[in-house]
């Protein structure tokens, strides 16, 4: 298994212009939340408690918990933070229920990936992910990295 810093090292190396980068800290959480909410609106058919049912975005962020986990542990924890942030905006969206949550994750989905190409356009390059698919989950993690060292925290 690659190690962290390599996979951010490349992750950068296609993420210079600071027009990308701005896009990146916008449309990257979108994407993350938009995906935990259409995961969160597939129930399965068992419940930890009779307010919260298990779903399909529940085990998804276990796995993907274990995949920062392996990188980095001190990393995994803020992902686990933004992971639990997800769910609780999926919780509150829910309870809202002026509009579904798939409608609402599928728009947000849609204009973050908008945003993001147009930002690789600018870039000139390529999105990382077309070269390696893990490229995926590394975005959120390489602004994680960003915020863990603005806040003096090696990871």
């Amino acid at each position: 298994m690659k190690q962290l810093q390599n996979w951010l090292a490349e992750y950068g190396e296609s993420h210079q212009n600071s027009s990308n980068k701005k896009i990146h800290w916008i449309c990257v959480p979108l994407i993350f939340f938009s995906i935990v909410g259409l995961l969160f609106d597939i129930k399965l058919p068992f419940q930890l408690n009779s307010s919260q049912p298990i779903t399909v975005a529940h085990l998804a962020l276990l796995f993907v918990f274990v995949y920062y986990f392996l990188l980095s542990w001190r990393l995994s924890i803020g992902m686990f933070v933004f992971g639990c942030l997800c769910l609780l905006g999926c919780r509150l969206l829910t309870a809202w229920g002026v509009v579904e949550l798939w409608k609402i994750c599928l728009v947000v989905f849609s204009l973050a990936w908008i945003g993001q190409f147009y930002g690789h356009k600018i870039e000139g390059k390529k999105p990382s992910f077309l070269k390696d698919i893990q490229f995926l989950l590394i975005g959120p993690a390489w602004l994680m990295s960003f915020v863990y060292q603005k806040l003096q925290i090696s990871y």
